[in-house]
């Protein structure tokens, strides 16, 4: 009957009583109405309906009520973000009503405060984004009260002392909210101990916890490990390709102990390229089911933080049997493409293998062959494959780059810290040709695995990447405009050359690493889904992830589908049947805990930085105007570090343009925009804030 209901009011013009839905659904007996009002309470506690002061029945989507996500500000206010609608509803402190930030919430437009921003207050808290927060505990008579460490949530919780777990001030902590106060008072209990607060590696670990990321396996985790080989064994050769007299190798960082992807090549007579990516083939010993897996899939992805590797596998397969560790056997995947001399692919296969990597590289001595022609010890016998690699990698960077591949070229900083956790050194992470040519080779097994199998018409997981939306192109090319650039660019057209252009016409502005950094945030965010939406950034009609198993779950995914498919040859409809439904889950969570593990190395890298600097207040240094706000502008140094400069604490009262996204000065009417050099002095850092604050010195 919820779909009936639904119906009605979708189709009716104005909101319906009880008696008049009676009426249009044609209710008489008893149990019917009596149902009608138990379905009216259900769709209403769902949010799909709206029950109005007059007894009333209407769509919620035709009222004045919206559904959204709230996102609060650390000065008590917030903005609540409705799917699908570009404006934020602004709430203030009083009209909060106890949401916190990310709760969902059902909040009422109460007025428009300006022609752009729409007011409203919280009716009610639908759903919290987590009964569990982390926090300092401190004790005053016998009670604790916690200090949160994210300072968006105005929430005073007070620990009874039989529920605090033994803990003493200054101890981190994971608290479960129990009995309400009021709407920003509750008592909690301690539920977990992350360590105190002056111990080395609980500040990145209560970050961790924040996130909901997993430390730790289940002892069920740890029984199954028992029964992983450490070698590989002859009767799990059986059906695969021996690719162990191939040179193979692996090309990594320094301190890589996870390795995922080995390479071959070899250049055909004909003048083609016959390039081989092999894949550490994970899902063999990671069974569909089993604890492992439904631990690897829960976490869908290992988080790399300045310190440490929170891994989605246990070290003894991600470091063990799983990685292509060099001088053993090891199973694997392989995706062997030949390519002509324009990057067009003629042919390919793929198989299970077992391959024997020759040699453990790294991306520094890759790069003195290629870059400096320097040879490495060791690395002798390897030089002309590498040479032939490089060549090919060209040949399919430029392919890429005629169908509108973009590279953005955003710099990524590395932080360098100490046995106690301390940052020592910050500088950017080198992005040279071995690097290159890795990405473009698994650019290359990604594309082609997936347009296997989307030709095949079987239920797939994609990398997806959609087109980007009109107006935030639009609105970039104003901007990019009001800095004195004549920037052309086809908003409309969604071929990924259109973007390219952009790019291409702002290279050689001195502000470009920001300009660039800009235009990708006006991108929409890389996602999994089931079905296949083309990769914009790459210029991809078709793409996944397959490269990265030991690390990302959607590869894992992809390589069981390949066994599923290709191997063992089962298609049959209740295979099919399954893997419609659960790609569904595996893409939407597997994209939320990406999204969970950025967002917590970003914060850890914020915080890092900031601790950096709280030993560098006082001393002076450059950097570039990176983003201009109505409370002041951020400034980007050399070495990515940004700060606030705040409004509040400039010399002259400022006024912020908009329109130039500038701030101007009253009485001097100096002139700050977005992409300017500056010389700034560190006035305030704070690791525990993650902020750090400068002041101007001068104009560069």
């Amino acid at each position: 009957m919820k779909d009936y209901i639904i119906n009605v009011l979708k189709n009716s013009d104005k909101a319906l009583t009880i008696f008049e839905l009676q009426d249009k659904l044609n209710l008489k007996e008893v149990e019917e109405i009596r149902e009608l009002g138990n379905l009216l309470r259900e769709l209403e506690k769902e949010t799909i309906i709206y029950h109005t002061n007059k007894d009333r029945y209407m769509m919620l989507e035709d009222s004045q009520l919206k559904k959204g996500i709230m996102r609060a500000n650390k000065k008590g206010f917030g903005f609540v973000e409705v799917e699908n609608s570009e404006d934020d509803i602004y709430v203030a402190q009083e009209d909060m009503n106890g949401a916190l930030h990310d709760d969902e919430v059902l909040v009422e437009i109460t007025s428009k405060k300006n022609i752009d921003r729409l007011e409203g207050r919280i009716l009610k808290v639908i759903k919290r984004r987590e009964n569990r927060y982390i926090g300092e505990i401190n004790f005053k008579d016998d009670i604790g009260y916690i200090t949160l460490d994210d300072n968006k949530l105005k929430l005073e919780i007070k620990i009874p002392k039989e529920d605090s777990m033994n803990t003493v001030d200054g101890h981190k902590v994971v608290v479960e909210l129990g009995k309400k106060i009021n709407n920003s008072s509750y008592y909690g209990r301690i539920v977990d101990i992350i360590g105190h607060k002056n111990d080395p590696g609980v500040d990145i670990l209560s970050v961790v916890y924040k996130y909901n990321i997993n430390t730790e396996f289940s002892d069920d985790v740890k029984e199954e490990l028992k029964t992983i080989p450490n070698e590989v064994k002859e009767e799990d050769l059986v059906g695969r390709r021996d690719l162990r007299d191939e040179v193979i190798f692996t090309i990594d960082g320094d301190d890589t102990k996870d390795i995922d992807d080995a390479i071959s090549i070899e250049k055909l007579n004909n003048g083609n390229y016959k390039l081989g990516v092999h894949i550490a083939d994970v899902s063999y010993y990671v069974k569909e089911g089993s604890p492992l897996d439904d631990e690897a899939m829960e976490r869908g992805t290992s988080v790399y933080l300045v310190d440490r590797v929170i891994p989605m596998l246990p070290h003894e397969l991600s470091n063990g049997i799983c990685s292509l560790n060099p001088n053993v056997d090891r199973l694997a995947i392989s995706c062997v493409m030949e390519f002509d001399a324009n990057g067009k692919q003629l042919n390919y296969e793929i198989s299970p293998s077992v391959i024997k990597s020759r040699i453990q590289m790294t991306y520094k001595k890759v790069n003195n062959i290629l870059e400096d022609n320097k040879v490495p010890e060791g690395y002798e016998e390897y030089e002309k494959d590498l040479r032939i690699m490089l060549e090919l990698a060209h040949i399919l960077r430029k392919e890429k780059v005629s169908r509108g591949y973009i590279d953005f070229e955003v710099d990524e900083a590395k932080i360098l810290v100490d046995e106690e956790c301390k940052p020592t050194e910050i500088t950017l992470r080198e992005r040279g040709e071995g690097e290159k040519l890795i990405e473009d080779f698994m650019i290359a097994a990604n594309e082609c695995v997936a347009s296997h199998i989307y030709f095949m018409n079987l239920p797939f997981i994609y990398r997806v990447h959609e087109v980007p939306k009109e107006e935030k192109l639009r609105d970039y090319l104003t901007f990019v405009s009001s800095l004195g650039y004549t920037v052309t660019g086809d908003i409309k057209s969604s071929d990924p050359k259109s973007v390219q252009n952009i790019i291409k016409q702002l290279e050689d502005k001195p502000e470009f690493k920001i300009l660039s950094s800009l235009l990708l945030r006006s991108m929409q965010k890389a996602v999994y889904k089931p079905e296949n939406l083309g990769h914009y950034g790459l210029a991809s009609k078709c793409y996944t992830h397959f490269t990265s198993p030991i690390r990302r779950y959607p590869d894992t995914t992809v390589h069981r589908l390949l066994r599923t498919y290709l191997f063992d040859g089962k298609i049959d409809m209740p295979t099919i049947r399954k893997w419609e439904e659960k790609l569904v889950y595996i893409a939407e969570h597997s994209s939320s805990r990406e999204r969970a593990s950025v967002d917590c190395e970003r914060e850890v890298e914020d915080m890092k930085m900031a601790e950096y600097m709280e030993d560098h207040i006082g001393e002076e240094f450059e950097g570039m105007i990176s983003s201009v706000t109505n409370f002041g502008m951020f400034v980007e140094l050399d070495n990515l570090i940004e700060g606030l400069v705040p409004l509040r604490d400039m010399k002259d009262f400022f006024h912020f343009d908009e329109t130039t996204m500038s701030l101007v000065g009253e009485r001097s009417k100096v002139k700050y925009q977005i992409g300017e050099r500056v010389k700034v002095k560190v006035v305030r850092a704070s690791k525990e804030e993650k902020i750090i604050d400068f002041e101007v010195v001068r104009k560069v």
